[in-house]
């Protein structure tokens, strides 16, 4: 369509995309509509992208009063609406004699069988024009050379780099102050408050002290990373004491900034992003294990909660019993006895984030020192992250337990004590977040279990499990399905 005139009145459905500029459906609809209704729609259908838990929703609604003061400084209004998507867009397109619908594409399993749905129901009366908001490149464009999809990050990459040295990454414009106005009345109207989507307990209040939602606070994030921080990304990110990463992740999960423009920012900072061992490379390599993620959820949806390597549907896990359920407690309140995994489980419940090199420590102490299934820490992340991104959250899980594409195997069982004298060699993060070991000496902080009886804390657990014994008893259950895998 080429002129305003194609429409009178079209909606924009808000999603995984909470913001004004590049945002390809709202700019669609500029385009060709004389008015613009902008909606987002909490559905809590299990399973789709607004199946979020408690830290994401909290997230959420600062993220969503954001678009909306940034809505009416273009004179318009979000429009806030709860229940089933098709019901809430057919009662509003009756209520507004709107004649398109647009949104933004998502790729998760469940939210696209639903979009799906709807889709074909809303086209039978009016239009509707979908749109690539969240990725680089489309996950259909993306394959290997016999038409297959990717399971190994790298050669996705390198097919990644190659197909967006050939596009323009310029960013969409947000709009230019005029073009948004709305003049269609609509009645039925909810509050952002009304979604309750903070937490009752005043936990939400807390860990969004730590952070600053919304589209402008998402881009003065990355300017700052990119000037101040990127050149040494390579090595402050595995540092979990300082603030070595762009922490810009719960931002591009709600969509507050988009792939796009975090990649035509690496670009214009003038530095290649394939020169190996630079912070700028390590950093663009982190926006293709999201696009990866995505391409992974897309072509193999069970690997929501099915391992994709075959072998893991017969692991021998831990039976589900009190002794497991009161493990897997300890883990979550971080307190298993082991400094560096209970560090960032205490981080996470504080903040609704945790370093990235924590996070792969955590898991693998979860599920192969605990032998608990990666399902049920998947689970825990996406209730307690602010970026729990259901493709990357079920990724990074899926990697730590050696079942997932391009994943760590198995047998390779990450030592806590040892990554924690790697990477945080003076205790500087274990003291941040469990302050009963603040008095330990620097040789035994990672491992006070080794200080006399005498000396140890007295308000801090004996661990829950023997780190060696446990190690082997995972490489035990391991041989058990150490068969060729299924491809």
């Amino acid at each position: 369509m080429s002129s305003k005139a194609a429409h009178k009145i079209g909606i924009v459905w808000f999603r995984q995309d909470l913001r004004l500029s590049d945002n390809p459906a709202l700019k669609a609809a500029i385009a060709e509509c004389e008015q613009v209704v902008p909606v987002f729609i909490d559905d809590p259908t299990d399973g789709t992208i607004s199946s979020i838990g408690e830290a994401s929703r909290a997230w959420l609604h600062h993220a969503l009063a954001s678009l909306a003061q940034s809505l009416e400084e273009h004179d318009n209004e979000l429009l806030i609406r709860q229940g089933d998507p098709l019901t809430e867009l057919e009662a509003l397109l009756a209520d507004t004699a709107a004649t398109a619908v647009y949104w933004n594409r998502a790729y998760d399993p469940a939210t696209k069988t639903r979009d799906s749905a709807i889709k074909s129901v809303l086209s039978e009366s009016v239009q509707v024009i979908s749109c690539n908001g969240l990725l680089l490149v489309e996950p259909w464009h993306l394959a290997k050379g016999d038409g297959s999809p990717y399971r190994v990050f790298t050669p996705f990459w390198r097919r990644l780099l190659a197909m967006l040295s050939e596009q323009d990454l310029k960013p969409l414009a947000a709009p230019r102050k005029g073009t948004l106005e709305r003049r269609a009345k609509v009645t039925a109207k909810l509050a952002i408050a009304d979604l309750g989507l903070l937490p009752e307990r005043d936990w939400g209040e807390s860990m969004m002290s730590y952070w600053a939602p919304g589209e402008k606070a998402a881009a003065k994030q990355l300017s700052r990373f990119l000037k101040q921080q990127v050149t040494d990304y390579d090595e402050q990110r595995d540092i979990p004491s300082v603030e070595g990463t762009s922490r810009l992740s719960p931002s591009l999960h709600t969509g507050e900034i988009s792939a796009r423009q975090v990649m035509f920012a690496i670009q214009s900072t003038g530095a290649d992003i394939t020169e190996k061992g630079t912070g700028i490379e390590a950093y663009a390599r982190e926006i293709g294990w999201r696009e990866f993620a995505t391409h992974l959820i897309y072509h193999f949806p069970d690997t929501v909660s099915e391992p994709l390597d075959s072998r893991f549907s017969r692991f021998p896990w831990a039976p589900d019993n009190k002794t497991t359920r009161d493990k897997l407690q300890r883990w979550q309140r971080g307190m298993t006895g082991v400094p560096i995994v209970d560090a960032g489980m205490r981080e996470l419940y504080a903040t609704g984030w945790m370093h990235n090199r924590v996070r792969m420590v955590v898991a693998s102490y979860l599920v192969k020192n605990l032998l608990i299934p990666w399902q049920r820490g998947e689970a825990w992340f996406r209730h307690t992250l602010v970026d729990a991104d259901v493709a990357s959250n079920v990724m990074g899980w899926q990697w730590a337990a050696g079942s997932g594409a391009d994943a760590a195997p198995f047998f390779r069982i990450f030592n806590p004590v040892l990554q924690g004298e790697k990477f945080d060699k003076a205790g500087e993060y274990v003291r941040h977040w469990v302050p009963e070991l603040d008095s330990v000496p620097n040789r035994f902080i990672h491992k006070p279990w080794e200080l006399p009886k005498s000396d140890q804390p007295a308000d801090y657990p004996s661990p829950l499990v023997d780190l060696k014994a446990s190690r082997e008893e995972a490489l035990a259950a391991f041989s058990t399905i150490k068969l060729p895998q299924q491809q």
